[in-house]
């Protein structure tokens, strides 16, 4: 009889002489609490492992046992040796911020190791019945995505080349989701339709001091447009090769870290499709280098875009299971990142909702989540932020993680900034993005255009669509948005930053009427995706003027419109009149502004040209006059606002005011 079965004997025994109906209710009880330990189910699992949460206690036996396979608890330790436990480590690095992670209870967390001949479902309900265990998690992998891409030669770019544009790179002309004028070869592209990113550039194209970590694939740290945008770990690449040269807990991490292999970033494989690298390319290519393409955050040309790392978690179409995701996530906060890009997620409808994805009791990856939101690793952000791709499912539901109600969770639009036909949408959904659409050539023209290492390694180009495309877009301006905090000395606490994200859009609904063309054949119902888009298409420069504090006034290009201050003060019915309008010369050559007057209390307003332009409105705030001397009266009132000259924009004729397709936020 082994040790499991003499303490079941015991306790047995002990509860003899209770009554029958007392037996059957204990029986229930016990049941019951087995279960609710076990917070997932074994489907897709990774044999011979398994995730165990324990008690305090047990887990200061685990840290101070001399032999790996046993803790020195008697009851845990009868079922490490009837499962055949050969490892129990744990999951989270002791050595970095140890104190932050005690207070959490993260040292709690172990990974047991054995035989996959083992039973999973019977070694987790051995273990969920010890008092010692108080969850036990399956180690499921995350889901590999599927990617299909097009390299394209940097030769192109050349011939596209347009001196307008706002940096040097030769590919940005075709990065039409950073700046769309509807020329794209693309059914139906429509001008705007785009992340209105040169505007943006205007006010910061980034900062080194803010930390990206791409939780992905390998991202290609060779790459000649991504080289120079890595986190290097200088004691890593100063050091012996096989050895912890920092001490962090991780050899050789000089790039980042490859959590499927244990070991060195890669990106070379056999089956890797370059998809973390297509990832980080839009978050953080450099800019103005004069080659490829340009990032989001790539700052410049002088050094100054945001840095990367990258958290390997797919690699040769292996996947990560929960455990070593929770370490990728853990490393990303303890390497000093306050943004986490994630294209990655389980199966559209695996998990239900947010009950069950929490299952009462955290598991061990949203425990990692948990952690970097919490960690301050930036003086502009109180906190880290997460976002997530929604799916390629094309379902009514976000996957998870993202769709938990605390991350953003990014849809898909194509360049006629309308969904696309495999964006998941609806519940759990946040904000859209560009995520790009092939057409029946598959060329560049419809997807997004980013770095890929390719056979030329150090040179390659490619395009690709899917959520995954769209998610770095939202990293990305998040990037910008604390990068444009710290230049204005502004600290942003969390919740503000991703209100500022989900609330600096343009609506997608107003376009959703009639059907579209599905790639794969048929037509999607555009209108089944209003009101499930998230809050619409994100806008770059909008949300640098939140973090400013700025209130934005749409403006339509080529129509004379005539706007109304008290429409943008309070309520939007205080009685106030204007005074005046200070635009800049620049300002009004790039806005083509054809007309400019005050007529009456309003500004009467027309441009020609899209584009972005501060200007300060003079108003009387009490009164229609200025007080002062023998007069008294009003206080002449400055206030500064972002005129926003985009196409689609519509005039309420009612009103005879400004605003947009659905409304701006």
């Amino acid at each position: 009889m082994n040790k499991t079965k003499v303490l079941l004997f015991a306790l047995a025994s002990m509860v003899a002489t209770a009554c029958v109906s007392d037996d059957v209710n204990h029986s229930q009880s016990n049941a019951e609490m087995v279960q609710s330990k076990i917070i997932n189910s074994a489907d897709s699992a990774i044999k011979g492992e398994l995730i165990i949460y324990v008690d305090d206690a047990t887990a200061a036996q685990l840290e101070g046992a001399e032999n790996a396979t046993r803790s020195g608890v008697v009851a845990l330790d009868a079922i490490l040796s009837e499962i055949g436990a050969t490892e129990v480590k744990p999951v989270f690095n002791m050595l970095v911020n140890a104190d932050l992670k005690r207070a959490r209870n993260m040292h709690r967390w172990y990974t047991l190791t054995f035989s996959e001949d083992q039973n999973l479902e019977n070694a987790a309900k051995l273990l969920s019945e010890i008092k010692e265990v108080e969850r036990v998690q399956f180690d499921v992998p995350v889901s590999v995505p599927k990617v299909t891409s097009v390299e394209v030669d940097p030769a192109q770019f050349a011939s596209t080349r347009s001196e307008a544009l706002p940096f040097n790179d030769p590919g940005l002309a075709k990065q039409w989701h950073y700046n769309n004028d509807g020329t794209v070869d693309f059914p139906n592209a429509r001008a705007g339709a785009d992340i209105n990113l040169f505007s943006a550039w205007e006010h910061t194209a980034g900062r080194n001091d803010v930390i990206v970590a791409i939780v992905d694939e390998g991202v290609c740290y060779e790459h000649e447009d991504l080289k120079d945008s890595f986190l290097v770990n200088e004691a890593e690449l100063n050091g012996v090769a096989g050895v912890d040269d920092d001490g962090n807990g991780y050899k050789d991490d000089i790039y980042g870290y490859n959590f499927v292999d244990n070991g060195k970033v890669t990106w070379t494989k056999s089956k890797d499709s370059g998809h973390g690298t297509h990832v980080a390319g839009t978050v953080a290519a450099v800019n103005n280098n004069g080659i490829g393409v340009c990032g989001v955050a790539g700052g410049t040309g002088k050094g100054d875009g945001v840095r990367i790392i990258s958290c390997q978690i797919l690699s040769n179409e292996q996947a990560a299971g929960f455990g070593a995701t929770a370490k990728a996530i853990e490393y990303a906060a303890d390497r000093g990142a306050c943004v986490l890009q994630n294209s990655w997620g389980f199966a559209a409808g695996q998990i239900a909702n947010d009950n069950a994805f929490k299952s009462g009791q955290t598991g061990v990856e949203l425990e990692a989540i948990e952690y970097f939101k919490s960690k301050k690793n930036h003086p502009a952000l109180e906190g880290g932020i997460v976002i997530f791709a929604a799916g390629n499912d094309g379902k009514s539901v976000a996957v998870y993680p993202g769709a938990y109600n605390s991350l953003i969770s990014v849809t898909a639009v194509a360049s006629d900034g309308l969904p696309t036909y495999y964006t998941c949408y609806d519940r759990g959904c946040n904000v859209a993005a560009p995520g790009g659409e092939y057409t029946s050539s598959w060329d560049v023209q419809g997807c997004v255009l980013s770095t890929m290492p390719t056979n030329k390694a150090s040179t390659g180009y490619a395009a690709m669509q899917g959520t995954s495309m769209a998610c770095p877009h939202v990293s990305g301006i998040a990037a910008l948005a604390i990068s444009y905090a710290m230049d204005h000395g502004i600290t942003l606490t969390l919740p503000e930053l991703k209100d500022i994200i989900v609330s600096s859009v343009h609506s997608i609904d107003p376009y959703l009427t009639g059907f579209k063309a599905n790639p794969e054949g048929g037509t999607l119902n555009l209108s089944s995706y209003k009101n499930k888009m998230g809050t619409g298409l994100i806008d770059a420069f909008q949300a640098l003027m939140a973090v400013r504090g700025t209130r934005c006034i749409p403006i339509p290009v080529g129509e004379t419109i005539y706007i109304d201050v008290k429409n943008y003060i309070g309520d939007g019915l205080s009685s106030i009149k204007m005074l005046g309008c200070d635009i800049s010369d620049e300002a009004m050559e790039a806005l083509g502004v054809e007309d400019c007057k005050m007529v009456g209390s309003k500004l009467r307003f027309a441009c020609t040209k899209p584009g972005t332009a501060l200007v300060t409105l003079t108003y009387v705030a009490g009164g229609t006059n200025v007080g002062g001397g023998q007069i008294t009266g009003g206080m002449e009132t400055k206030q500064e606002f972002a005129f926003v000259a985009r196409e689609g924009i519509k005039i309420d004729e009612g009103t005879n005011g400004p605003i947009t397709p659905g409304g701006w936020l």
